[in-house]
């Protein structure tokens, strides 16, 4: 997974930009989780107790999209996919948008080097 940072200084804003079929995985980290430190602090313990028992299902809700981890594998999906199984297929194209996996080492790198990228 490809990304990049970018912050706009006369805003105070921060970018994420992931490669593409991760898409979410961006929006994810800039909307849900952002510069908050205490969310980063989640998100780092959250690998550590990944990395240590693996077969654990491990999960971050987020007001409109979440995380899992089981098995040495990120899920990052909008929470509107739950109840989109009740209408069967009618978002396909949407889904590649708003569902991503990546392996636990590429997830990790990601939140290592936002962490860099805040300065925190």
């Amino acid at each position: 997974m490809e990304f990049q940072f970018t912050r706009n200084t006369l805003m105070g804003e921060y970018y994420v930009k992931c490669s593409m079929g991760h898409e979410v995985v961006g929006r994810w980290l800039q909307e849900e989780i952002g510069k908050n430190r205490h969310k980063i602090e989640e998100v780092d313990q959250l690998i550590e107790l990944a990395k240590s028992n693996p077969a654990q299902e491990l999960k971050l809700l987020g007001t409109e999209i979440s995380l899992s981890i089981h098995d040495n594998e990120v899920v990052v999906e909008e929470n509107v996919l739950a109840h989109e199984q009740e209408l069967e297929g009618e978002f396909d194209f949407y889904d590649s948008e708003a569902s991503a996996s990546c392996g636990l080492d590429d997830f990790e790198l990601l939140i290592e080097r936002w962490i860099d990228f805040l300065g925190y």
